[in-house]
C-alpha cells in the first residue's frame, strides 16, 4: 500500500470526510462489482453503501496486517450475505455424517472452449446455497474455514455445497458445450 494511501486511511480514522470520499472513490467500483456477484443491482448498491458506512464507523479496527481493500471486501461480502439472510434465504446444513467427500477442490477443469463468462453465467443458475459457496471459494478465494465462518455453517457443509455446486456446474457446462457443438 502506498504512503499516500496510508495517510488517507489515517485521516479517515480522524473523521476526515474528504479522505473518506477519496477512499470511497478509490474502492466503490470494485466493491460494487463484488456486491453484484451476490445481489441484484439496486440491492447491490444499497449493500455497498451500507458496507462503506460500516467500514468508516469501524475504521479504528482496521489493522494494516491486511490490505485495506481486502478488509473492505470482507465487510462487503458479509453485508451481502446479511442481505440474503434477511430475505429468509437459509443455508441449510447438509447431512454429512455418512458422506465421504473427496478432497478434489482444485479440480476445476473446464473445456478451453468454454469462456469465463459462460462459467460465471452458469454459476448464476445454481441453487443459491451452492452458488454462494462456489462464489466465495472460486471467485473470492476463501477457504472452507472462512466460508464456514461467513455463512455460519459447518466446514463439512461448506465442502459439500462446493462439491455439489461444482458437479452441477460441470454438468451444466458440459450440456451447454455439447449443445453448441451440434
Amino acid at each position: 500500500m502506498s504512503k499516500d494511501h496510508n495517510i488517507l486511511i489515517e485521516r479517515c480514522k480522524k473523521g476526515d470526510e474528504k479522505a473518506m470520499m477519496q477512499i470511497y472513490d478509490l474502492y466503490s467500483g470494485a466493491m460494487f462489482q463484488i456486491s453484484c456477484r451476490y445481489l441484484r443491482t439496486e440491492e447491490a448498491k444499497d449493500a455497498m453503501q451500507e458496507s462503506f458506512i460500516k467500514a468508516f464507523s469501524k475504521i479504528e479496527n482496521y489493522q494494516p496486517d491486511f490490505t485495506f481493500g481486502a478488509w473492505l471486501k470482507r465487510i462487503v461480502i458479509n453485508q451481502c450475505i446479511d442481505e440474503l439472510k434477511k430475505k429468509r434465504f437459509e443455508f441449510i446444513e447438509t447431512d454429512v455424517a455418512n458422506l465421504h467427500i473427496e478432497n478434489d477442490d482444485d479440480d476445476w477443469m473446464f473445456s478451453s472452449e468454454i469462456s469465463k463468462q459462460q462459467i460465471l453465467d452458469a454459476v448464476e443458475t445454481l441453487d443459491k446455497k451452492y452458488q454462494i459457496v462456489v462464489k466465495l471459494y472460486l471467485i473470492e478465494g476463501y477457504d472452507h474455514k472462512e466460508i464456514s465462518n461467513i455463512l455460519n455453517i459447518p466446514v463439512k457443509t461448506s465442502r459439500t455445497h462446493l462439491r455439489r455446486g461444482k458437479l452441477k456446474l460441470q454438468e451444466l457446462l458440459k450440456k451447454h458445450y455439447n449443445e453448441k457443438r451440434y
